[in-house]
């Protein structure tokens, strides 16, 4: 009998690896309870029971009287060997109370239907064994599933049970007893041991698909972001369609914004291509609701070729500051292709990729407002320096007329220079030579027996890019901090060098240099005037990284000889960029 219920029970088991198929048995093992899905779990664990019992044996006696399943009403002197504990055990550890008296209930009623010797105890055990089986799930709620070693303790006392109430309310031969009792405590807890590993095992499927899915997902938002930071959306939209097909291996990818399909990879493509309206309503309601929509028929799509492949898709929103911007088509086949593992991987990517989108804006505007800020600051000419400069001409022009006219042009020079700072972010290397000189020049005026001004470049000046007002701040900070304890002698000097690929620039004075304990601060926030700088070498530093990266950063350093040196440098390449000025 042994042999016998164990071959019946590997049909249960087989029954019971379909159930765990079923999206719904997700919310049992979730333990996502409502009235209405215990009901549904109890009615379903409860036809599982009546699966059991059709698997059971009849015994006649001392003999089993047949081997076919138990479909139908047995004799008053035969006794049906049920199988249902297992379904009905397996409902209460996983469901509690509700469950597992629901499927024992549904069970039970079965058993006395079918009548025969001990028909209350078959009828009565079964939705008891749901109830204890409930309340002892209980003990173990920090569990998502019971070890199948405690649920291999656990089935051994329902078969015990129904022992017992054999006994006291239909007495049987305890020869019978003796017959069932170890094959059914046996195969009852094998049995509930093995579907709570079935099940330990479904949810480790589950958890590796959705890690499988998170990490695909963290994957592409990741190579899609060189693609979301381009400027021009066709480009985008044709980078991160190929990049979603060639990753996900999907029929078909369609980036489109709210009027026209920007770019279209896969089949159909004969069709279904760039510069279409965005057609399904389906589609618009995703954009408008700002959900993800899935089409699982042809109508849903609403393609009106012919020979169209597809039968289903998911439409994804994706968004930027609370504004859908984009909305991403996968397309399938068949309905039956979109698995729950792609509707995560779908609703994940899309909210990746639009929080990577307000990420990229945030930063674009951040950068935006700073360097506006800092070309701002620049741009204000210091009240003092102008001054100074309009008082050098007016004395001039009764010693000098000819300098006087000549530091007058500079000056004008200089200033348009300055005003036109707010609207350029990088200017040519000549203009921003021009611009030092004419301060040069201004400055060498003012003092001429005091000061002395040397500026090399190359006879060829490289057709480059760089920040507006980066080389000027920087010698009116040697003239104003390194040498102004200087009566004589002073010197500044403006190197521009080509290195190895690189534009160099060095600023060097013979000054007092920087005090050593401001050397690692003064490039890295702005520093007040009585600490021998104020805001000029951090605006300079700020823009150089913001506009060309950490590699432009300043350098500063203190010189053997006496007085400091600035100095910074840029790869060739980063600085051939379109400007104008």
């Amino acid at each position: 009998m042994t042999i016998l219920l164990f071959e019946r029970l590997g049909l249960l088991l087989i029954i019971a690896f379909v159930l765990t198929r079923f999206p719904g048995f997700k919310t049992l093992l979730n333990r996502e309870f409502n009235l209405k899905m215990s009901l549904v779990h109890a009615g379903v664990f409860g036809l599982f029971g009546i699966a059991g019992t059709m698997a059971g044996v009849v015994i006649d006696g001392e003999s089993v009287s047949h081997f076919a399943f138990v479909m139908t009403a047995v004799e008053k002197d035969q006794l049906v060997v049920s199988l249902s504990l297992v379904a009905v055990v397996i409902a209460g550890l996983l469901g509690g109370p509700i469950v597992g008296t629901g499927a024992g209930l549904v069970a039970g009623i079965h058993l006395l239907f079918l009548g025969g010797v001990g028909w209350l105890a078959n009828g009565l055990v079964n939705p008891l064994t749901g109830l204890l089986a409930g309340l002892t799930a209980r003990f173990f709620s920090q569990e998502r599933v019971i070890s199948p070693l405690k649920a291999l303790f656990i089935g051994v006392f329902p078969p015990i049970l129904q022992m017992h109430l054999l006994l006291i309310l239909q007495p049987v031969g305890s020869d019978i007893i003796d017959k069932i009792g170890l094959p059914l405590v046996l195969s009852n807890s094998l049995a509930i041991a093995i579907f709570t590993a079935m099940i330990a095992i479904v949810l480790k499927e589950q958890e590796n698909e959705a890690a499988q899915a998170t990490r695909q997902a963290l994957t592409i938002a990741e190579e899609a972001l060189p693609f979301l930071k381009k400027h021009h959306s066709k480009e985008m939209a044709a980078g991160l369609s190929n990049l979603l097909r060639e990753r996900l291996k999907l029929a078909a990818v369609s980036v489109a914004n709210k009027q026209e399909v920007l770019a279209y990879t896969g089949i159909g493509d004969d069709h279904h291509q760039p510069g279409q309206p965005v057609g399904p309503s389906l589609a618009h309601e995703a954009m408008e609701t700002k959900e993800m929509k899935v089409a699982t028929t042809r109508s849903q799509i609403e393609c009106s070729h012919k020979s169209c492949p597809f039968e289903a898709a998911i439409m994804i929103p994706i968004t930027e500051a609370n504004d859908v911007i984009w909305l991403i088509t996968f397309y399938f086949r068949k309905a039956h292709h979109i698995r729950p593992v792609e509707l995560v991987l779908a609703q994940g990517l899309g909210q990746l990729l639009s929080n990577q989108l307000n990420v990229l804006a945030a930063q674009s505007l951040k950068l935006h407002i700073r360097d506006a800020e800092l070309r701002n600051l620049q741009a204000q000419i210091n009240p003092h320096f102008l001054f100074n400069t309009l008082h050098l001409i007016a004395t001039l022009f009764r010693e000098d007329p000819k300098k006087a006219r000549h530091i007058t042009v500079q000056l004008a020079q200089y200033m348009r220079f300055n005003l036109k700072l707010v609207s350029n972010p990088l200017v040519p290397l000549e203009k921003e030579c021009d611009h030092v000189n004419a301060y040069m020049e201004i400055i060498q005026a003012r003092f001429t027996n005091q000061l002395k001004i040397v500026f090399r470049c190359p006879e060829t000046i490289p057709n480059v890019f760089i920040p507006p007002s980066t080389i000027q701040p920087l010698v009116e900070n040697c003239i104003q901090h390194g040498l102004r304890n200087i009566a004589s002698d002073g010197k500044v000097e403006v190197m521009i060098q080509q290195e190895d690929g690189r534009l160099r620039v060095i600023v060097r004075d013979n000054g007092c240099g920087f005090p050593p304990e401001l050397l690692n601060e003064v490039t890295n926030k702005p520093l007040n005037e009585h600490q021998n700088s104020g805001m000029g070498l951090f605006n300079v530093n700020q823009r150089l990284i913001s506009l060309l990266g950490e590699e432009a950063k300043l350098h500063v350093g203190n010189l053997a000889s006496g007085g400091s040196e600035v100095s910074f440098q840029i790869p060739m390449e980063d600085l051939n960029l379109k400007g104008g000025f």
